[in-house]
């Protein structure tokens, strides 16, 4: 295909910090076009975009953006929260306008950037499809005859008469993308908002987006989830701080992206007390999680077995200490909670005040590959918890193609350990006795 979906040149999006922008009268409008040719024309203007006093104010949220994207193309979009992902998204929705470059969108699109965009809450989930397939300028003939397939889809038969302010967020969302996705749009815009969903519904909705582009459509979808987008998107762009940091092939931009966020989130250090995290009874120092016998930096696969390292400062003399670790996957759920119940030394003794170092040991064929976050607690006399840093290390566990043994989709369950397994020839069958006679 040669045909361009989307193209965007030099997007920008310009926002004041701290203000609301008033209702302007046709007199302002008038004098602001006035000045924008003025500005043109490079005649010197009052209230002119480069007053220093306006720019302190301000916060480009999106700045000199380029893209362009085919017809049947998958294109994944990925960086940090405000990286300008949801900006850019609002942009080719035409929610917003740029403050700066323009965007040139063929054909008709169908987005999806939050929970419930475009319901009404006192109308029913029936009333509501109907409102959003003219919305997306669908006739209504179209709708009916998608009206049965949306609503399975989104499982929610039993309620299609309910208003949808009694929806559950879950309900929601899968009713919300039944709409953008059955209506056939030329363009469909996803944000992160399958996280909201269970996995049956999230895999669902990702062979769905999946048939999209297999039939000629066009997909742009956000997500911090590095699987679904490597699955989904041959190319994918990365945005920081506002600007394209990467564009090309997934499986290479995310690899880029995750070596460079994942090694900051995986080695912290506090030199000095007084600036540390923590309390008059415990300070932390450095927190790191690495291969056994690498660096934070180096990657860890599945295969890989890896320390977890924390260095405290204990403030009190006598204190009996313990950390707890809760290292969480990419959907929220525990997969281990781990304390030195096995550590012999200073488990359960009274500690001096001075420096310690807590490490925890992680075998390899334990966790399932995705991104693994840590939260960890400081505990006082096994119960009394003093500190608690949410989030303090995230890291990511890769899969390896020699575990992978034919099979390509991710392994399901929070942990994928290596077992073993035996099996048996109990009976010969006798290929006599077969019913051949």
């Amino acid at each position: 295909m040669t045909d361009v979906a989307v193209r965007a040149v030099r997007l920008g999006k310009l926002y004041r910090v701290g203000e609301r922008q008033p209702y302007n009268t046709i007199r302002d409008v008038i004098t602001a076009s006035a000045r924008a040719r003025l500005r043109r024309l490079g005649r010197p203007s009052n209230g002119s975009a480069h007053d220093p006093s306006t720019e302190a104010k301000s916060m480009w949220a999106l700045r000199d953006v380029s893209l362009e994207l085919r017809e049947g193309e998958a294109l994944g979009i990925i960086g940090r929260n405000g990286s300008g992902k949801s900006t850019l998204l609002k942009i080719l929705s035409r929610i917003t306008e740029p403050t700066e470059g323009h965007a040139v969108i063929s054909g008709r699109v169908g987005s999806l950037l939050e929970v419930g965009t475009g319901f009404h809450p006192e109308l029913t989930g029936r009333e509501n499809i109907s409102l959003n397939g003219a919305i997306l300028g669908m006739p209504r003939a179209d709708i009916q005859r998608k009206f049965d397939e949306i609503v399975s889809f989104a499982g929610i038969e039993r309620y299609i008469d309910t208003p949808v302010k009694r929806y559950s967020t879950g309900m929601h969302a899968r009713l919300a993308f039944a709409v953008a996705a059955h209506l056939e749009p030329d363009i469909l815009i996803v944000d992160e908002v399958l996280a909201v969903g269970d996995a049956e519904f999230q895999k669902r909705c990702m062979g769905k987006m999946g048939d999209a582009a297999r039939s000629g459509r066009t997909v742009l979808f956000v997500s911090h989830n590095m699987a679904a987008i490597e699955s989904l998107c041959s190319r994918t762009i990365w945005l920081e701080g506002g600007r394209c940091a990467a564009d090309g092939t997934s499986s290479e931009v995310i690899s880029r992206y995750l070596a460079t966020c994942l090694s900051v989130l995986s080695d912290h250090v506090w030199p000095e007390p007084e600036l540390a995290p923590g309390n008059d009874r415990v300070r932390i120092r450095r927190a790191r999680v690495r291969p056994e016998q690498g660096e934070p930096e180096d990657q860890i696969s599945v295969a890989t077995p890896f320390v977890i390292e924390f260095e405290y400062w204990n403030m009190r003399e006598g204190a009996r200490l313990n950390l707890s670790l809760h290292v969480y996957n990419e959907h929220g759920v525990i997969v281990f909670n781990a304390i030195p119940t096995e550590e012999l030394v200073w488990h359960g003794r009274p500690f001096p005040r001075g420096l310690f170092r807590d490490t925890c040991h992680v075998p390899a064929n334990l966790l399932n590959e995705g991104v693994h976050r840590i939260e960890l607690l400081v505990v006082a006399d096994s119960c009394h918890v003093i500190h608690r840093m949410e989030d303090i290390l995230v890291f990511e566990v890769r899969d390896i193609d020699d575990s992978r043994d034919g099979w390509y989709e991710r392994r399901v369950g929070a942990v994928r350990p290596r077992l073993a397994w035996e099996t048996e020839h109990l009976v010969a069958i006798d290929s006599t006795a077969s019913g051949d006679a």
